[in-house]
Order: structure tokens, then sequence, then C-alpha cells
């Protein structure tokens, strides 16, 4: 095995949006394999990748080092971060670039590098570099000034003047000139291979993604393309023979891996400081909001809820999030105040102090739902607290946002639009310069995300007749497959928005959306959430919309006032209607498959109906529930458990597990384990863990059963069920607080059923019908 001697420093990821052409995780595995010690991302102007980079190379134990490759106005420089300073600077400078140029571009002005260097490590660059492109240009003068320029803004002890050889012509007189200058302002040299792909497989889909950026096809993008195969990670062995000459430049790499230090924050960012009355913490002012929350929803105070608050403000307190709770309980306490309908969802439903704060409409004491499911001492995750808004008024909801924290602090989760299997074929066929009516047919066929289904379709073939067999065809579908989840182009956020105190471009980068006046981070949810950062999510909900609607037509039309809000969900007649099916507009059951299992369950109180709605699900129907579940309750199948201890979990759902809050449950009463345990056991058998990690959760389950004086093998077979199931289980809570809208919709069907029809009309499209069947059965009821 190689002795470790070179780290790579300068590499892109599919995160240089297509110039990349490998994923993170396919870098950090290439690197493994070739024994580096220490690997950078340096993705053009963007960080997009850094926490799946950092999460994979952690997990595989080489040194993850974050960087970007900068355009500047005199060329592109690349830049590594040294310390926390250095990641607050990285951030600011690709912020200003972002903002500085038309959306997807990037342009920094090469004198606003002053004053926002310390922490950082700067790399000379690739040919594409300020003093790389002088030197190609034979102008020694602006040379020299470039490399000046950046030793003063960067100090003698954090530039390194970047040597490549890629087998191009002059690389060997560029190398002899830049160690020459080098030299002659006493500054180090480093060695670098401008990775653009972990192995030479993947060279093709590198030049259809560079194709697909400029819009040509292969056959017209010339010298656009990489002129070689040089360009994938190398082990130190082959650097070390193509730099021979320059010893010290593969020493250098190493030298910058051991000074690069920077770890991501984990844990909750630094939000805005909620205002609290004099003399009071937010945790201690958030308790007192919950107190009078008690009188609002119960009326008097009960030990069960003191407890529970108790409980779960101290979790709140040790996972620093009180501070947070009081930003949400403003945001509604905003949103009510204006009139604009909304409610939380999720895993929020689970918490009593969401209940009390009135941010969800679901009291989890009277439903059995778990706080761990949302929040736990064992799991320190951020929370997700989805809020749905009238989706007519959420946009004043979002100006407060920014009017409040200002446009410095708050901006919009990203999204990462993915290729998946019909959009690469059909911009790569583009690239390929394939009939665009052949490309069009095999978009037909293609109901997959793996192409080889597409090359191994008959009918296909048939239809395309010879032309299925040419060799570029094979080309289409060996870079399909590798183009299968890379990102194509930033999107932004349904409604999730990041909110900082200190600027939040000392923490995370920002760039402009296509929505005017809106701003979006560059880390989109799963990014956000492995760095331990919150975010608020203001979703549109067109079903509040119609609601808030339907309410003011009763009050123009009969002048009553109604709150929904205190509606009580034991209506027989209301569910009477629902159990017949005559659901057409009632949100969430009034699909066709709703209408089929309506019948048959015959939902008779507020869990029937939560129950109706996790059961049409596509994990459900997929995990098989549905059936026995419902033959359960029509008696034409008995109830059992594999184990008495099994009833109190499993008994509202007949002893099929359909709640991913029952895994919970299931943990506790068989193998003992915590809620907060529970949950971490339910995240991994619904992911796509390791199987020795599996293995080992079996093991403390099996064994903690056996201590309860569960029988081994029936421990297992509980196991291999909830194995089974925890992937298709559905959230109670959830279910509850929609739950919610099925009853006020039903009610405002039945009662006040002309202002549900305009409700509905006016706030199309949504739900499952058209607007010719909702008029219809309007009609069908007399009503005009």
């Amino acid at each position: 095995m190689t002795d470790p001697s070179y780290a790579e420093l300068h590499c892109h990821s599919w995160f240089s949006l297509l110039d990349g052409a490998s994923s993170v995780e396919q870098l950090v595995n290439r690197a493994v394999a070739l024994n580096l010690p220490a690997l950078a991302i340096t993705d053009h102007d963007a960080v997009y990748g850094v926490p799946r980079f950092v999460r994979a190379a952690e997990a595989a134990g080489i040194r993850p080092i974050v960087g970007a490759e900068l355009t500047t106005s005199s060329g592109h420089l690349t830049l590594l971060v040294e310390n926390e300073r250095g990641w607050g600077n990285l951030c600011a400078l690709i912020t200003r670039a972002r903002h500085n140029a038309p959306k997807g571009e990037a342009l920094l002005p090469a004198e606003e590098l002053e004053g926002h260097t310390n922490g950082l490590i700067a790399l000379s660059g690739c040919r594409k570099g300020p003093v790389v492109s002088a030197l190609l240009r034979k102008d020694s003068q602006e040379t020299w000034r470039a490399a000046q320029r950046l030793r003063d803004w960067f100090g003698q002890d954090h530039l390194y003047i970047e040597l490549q050889h890629h087998l191009l012509l002059h690389d060997e007189a560029l190398m002899h000139a830049l160690a020459g200058l080098a030299d002659a302002l006493h500054l180090p040299v480093v060695a670098t291979n401008n990775v653009h792909y972990a192995t030479i497989e993947e060279r093709r889909a590198a030049d259809v993604m560079t194709c697909i950026r400029h819009g040509v096809t292969l056959d017209e993008a010339g010298r656009r393309l990489r002129l070689n195969a040089e360009y994938r990670l190398k082990s130190a062995a082959e650097m070390a023979e193509r730099f021979s000459a320059y010893p010290a430049a593969l020493a250098a790499t190493m030298e910058i891996a051991e000074r690069c230090r920077f770890e991501l924050h984990s844990g909750v960012q630094d939000l805005p400081v909620f205002p609290v009355p004099d003399g009071q913490t937010a945790t201690k002012y958030l308790r007192d909001l919950c107190v009078a929350g008690i009188f609002r929803r119960y009326g008097e105070t009960s030990e069960a809820v003191l407890r529970q608050i108790e409980h779960e403000l101290a979790v709140i307190d040790l996972a620093g999030l009180s501070n947070y709770f009081l930003i949400l309980n403003d945001l509604i306490h905003f949103a009510r105040g204006q009139g604009i309908r909304c409610q939380g969802r999720g895993s929020a439903a689970n918490s009593l102090v969401a209940y009390l704060l009135d941010i969800t409409p679901v009291d989890p004491l009277r439903h059995a739902l778990l706080f761990e499911r949302f929040l736990s001492a064992e799991r320190q995750t951020t929370p997700d607290v989805d809020i749905d808004f009238d989706a007519a008024r959420r946009e004043e909801v979002i100006q407060y946002v920014y009017q409040r924290y200002g446009h410095a602090h708050a901006a919009m989760a990203c999204t990462l639009v993915t290729y998946r299997a019909r959009s690469a074929l059909r911009d790569v066929g583009k690239a390929l310069n394939l009939p665009p009516d052949a490309v069009a047919e095999a978009a037909k066929w293609l109901d997959t995300s793996d192409p080889q289904k597409l090359a191994d379709s008959p009918d296909l073939q048939r239809a395309l007749g010879s032309r299925w067999m040419s060799n570029r065809w094979a080309k289409l579908l060996d870079v399909c497959r590798q183009l299968d989840g890379a990102p194509r182009h930033l999107g932004i956020h349904n409604g999730g928005m990041v909110v900082t105190g200190p600027p939040l471009n000392e923490r995370l980068p920002t760039e402009p959306a296509t929505m005017p006046g809106r701003f979006v981070v560059q880390w989109d949810k799963d990014g956000l959430e492995d760095a331990g950062m919150v975010k608020i999510d203001i979703l549109g909900l067109r079903m509040l919309s119609a609601i808030s609607d339907a309410v003011e037509h009763v009050y123009a039309l009969t002048g009553q006032s109604l709150d929904l809000g205190h509606l009580t969900h034991d209506d027989p007649a209301v569910y009477r209607m629902i159990s017949a099916a005559d659901t057409i507009g009632v949100f969430q059951v009034e699909s066709r498959a709703q209408a089929q299992i309506l019948p048959r369950l015959r939902p008779r109180c507020f869990n029937d109906v939560i129950i109706s709605i996790s059961l049409i699900r596509p994990g459900p129907v997929q995990g098989n529930m549905v059936h026995p579940y419902l033959r359960r309750r029509d008696k034409s199948e008995p109830i059992t458990y594999l184990d008495s201890r099994l009833e109190p979990a499993l008994s509202e759902t007949l002893g099929v597990v359909l709640f991913q809050e029952q895994v919970l449950k299931v943990a506790r009463d068989i193998a003992g384990f915590t809620p907060g345990q529970g949950e971490l056991l339910r995240r991994a058998l619904g992911s796509k863990r390791a199987e020795q990690e599996l293995a080992a959760l079996e093991h403390d389950f099996v064994e903690g059963a056996v201590r309860q004086g569960v029988p081994e093998a029936t421990a297992r077979q509980i196991y291999n069920q909830l194995r089974g199931f925890a992937g298709y289980s559905f959230p109670k809570s959830h279910a509850a607080a929609f739950a919610v809208l099925v009853y006020q919709s039903a009610w405002l069907r039945l009662y006040h059923p002309l202002p549900f029809y305009l409700g509905l009309l006016n706030n199309q499209p949504m739900g499952f019908w058209s607007p010719a069947v909702i008029l219809g059965d309007a009609e069908r009821r007399k009503i005009r």
C-alpha cells in the first residue's frame, strides 16, 4: 500500500452544476480506494454539497476539506477554509459573487477580496486563474502583478502557487514558469489535479454535462470539452510521477490538509433573540406562555398536563430551542392577528407545547401521541415544524418574516432539481444528437430510474428498429445511469425559511432566486438538517383558503360568525355523510380510493378519520396494511398479536402497525426502550442503514425483550415485523392535524353547502375533482 503523501485540494463534484460528473460520495469512495488521507471539494461558487461531503468523508475516515473555486473579475481562484473565520469569509464572498451576477452565475470584483481573506488559504488557480491566464497571454507584467495582488490580500503564508499537469501543450513550461515566479515572490507551490470526476469511466458523462450546459451537441462542442481524461482523481503515486521535479508541491498538499481544521457547526444556529420581558429567560417565558395556554385549551390544569409540559420544556431547553418556539409563536400570533387561517402539522403535533401555543390543533394527550417522535434527548436533530397557511395569504407571512428580521437575516431554503430517468434521457439525447422523435419515443417507454429496463424493452426496440442498435444509443443509456440523481439546477423550497441573528451570509451563502426580491441559501432541507440548522416551514394550503372563504360567505349570507376551532368533532351526522363516501370536496377523503374504503371503514369518531387518512397512502398500500386492517375491522379476520404486550400499542389499529408512533410504543413495551431510543430505532428501520447497523439494533432490541420476559424467537419475529412495516408507516400526528381539516370541511359541506362550494370553486385548482365535478355535485344536492 502506498504511503499517503498527497491530498487532492482542487476537486469538483456534480454540485459544480453541469460540470463535475461525480457525486461527493463517489469521490470520497475513490479517495479511500486510492488511500488519500484528505480530500477537498471546491465546487464553482457554491457549497451546495458540503454537508453531504462532510458526512461521507467522516464516515469513510478521511479528512474533509471545505472550499470553493471562486469566479472573480480577474479569474478563477481556489479557496480552502482553514478555520471558522475562513468559513464566514468564504460564505460572504460567494454571496457577493452570486448577487453581483445574473441568476445561476457568479462574478466577484477581485478587489473585494481585500479584507475578507482571514482564515482562507488561496491557491492561484487553474488555466482560468489570474496568474496562469496572464502567463498564457505572455503578459509577464500582469502575471507578476496578479501574483503580488493575491499575496497582498492573503498574506505570505496563505497563498500557494498552484501547479497542474494534464499532459496538455505548455504544461511543462507553465509549471517551470510558475515555480520560478513562486521562488521570486518567496511563495510556496502546491500540486493539484483540478478533478472533475472520480474515475475515467465518468469522463463521457462530464463531456455530456458540458454540452448540456452550453446547449450544444458533442459534435459541436469543440474546445469546450477537456482534451483528455486526465481530470480524474489520482493516487499519490500517479501525482508523484507527474510532479517528480517538484516534490515540494506534493508535500504542500499535506501541509495544507493539516492546516484546514474547520468543522461544520452542529446544533441550532444563532437564531434572532426573541425579546422577552425583563428578568426572564426564553425558557421561563415559554413556560409562562404554556401555562396560559393550559387555561385556554383545557379550562383547568392537571397533574398529567403539568408533568408533560415540564418534560417537553426540559428537552427543548437542552436542545437550545426555547427561542425557536418563541419565534414560531410570534409567527402564529401575527397570522391569527391578521385573520390568516393557519395550523401546524407533521411530527410537531406530538408536542403539547406546540398545542398550548396554538401552533398545532391536536391534543397529543387525548390522542396518545409521543413527544419523542418530534424531539428527544437521545436524538439531537433539528425539529420539523410544518405550518400550513391560507395559500392566498401565505405571502403576507413570508413578508412579515423579511420585515421583522431583514433580508440579511432571512432567506428561503433551496431545492436542487435532480436528474431522473426521463429528464436525463431528454438532455443526454440532445447532447448526443439523437433524433428527437426517437428520444421522445424512448421517453414514453421509460417508467423507471433504471435505464437498463429501457435497454431491455422489446417494444421499444421494435418501435425504433435499426436505430436502436446504434452506438450512440448505448452511450445514451450509459450516461443516463451516471446522471441519475445528479443536480441539474437550483430551485426554491416551497416554504422553508432560514432565519439567523447574525447576518446569514456569515453562516451560509445566499443567492438570488427566480422570484424577484427572494434569496435562497445554498443548502436544501437535507443539507440544513445535516448541519443542524433549523428552518421555518411556511407552507400554503388551498383547503385553508377554501375554508376561510366559506366562513366569510356564511357571515355574508347569514350574519353568523363561525369559530371552527371549537367544533367538538363528535357530530354523528358528519360521520354518516363520510361513511356514505358522500365526500366530494372534503379534504383528504374525496378520492376514489377513499370512496372505496369509507363504506367498509364506516368512521364513527375522530380517530377513525385519522385511520382513514393514514390507510390510503402509498406506504400502507405498498406495505399491504389496508386489507388486513379492513378485514379485521369487519370481523372477517381475527385480531391476533405475537405477544399480549403488543396489544396496548396496536389495539387502536387492530394489530396492524400503521402509525410511526406505534413503533416507539412497541419498542417501549417489548424491549424496554425509552421513547427517544424507540425513535432512533424507527428512523433507522425506515432508512437505508448499513446491515451491520441494523444487526446491532436487532441485538439491542432482542436483548431488551428477553430481559422483559419475551421469548427470543418471538422478539425476533416482532423486530422483523417492525422492520417490514417501519418504512411504510405514517405519522399519526400528521394525520390527526389533517383530520381536523377533514372534519371542518365535512361539517361545512353538511351544514353550509353553498358557502362550502363557493370556497372550493374560488380556490381552484385543488383537491381530487375538477370544477365541473364539484358543480355537478352541488346540482345533485339542489344547490344553486
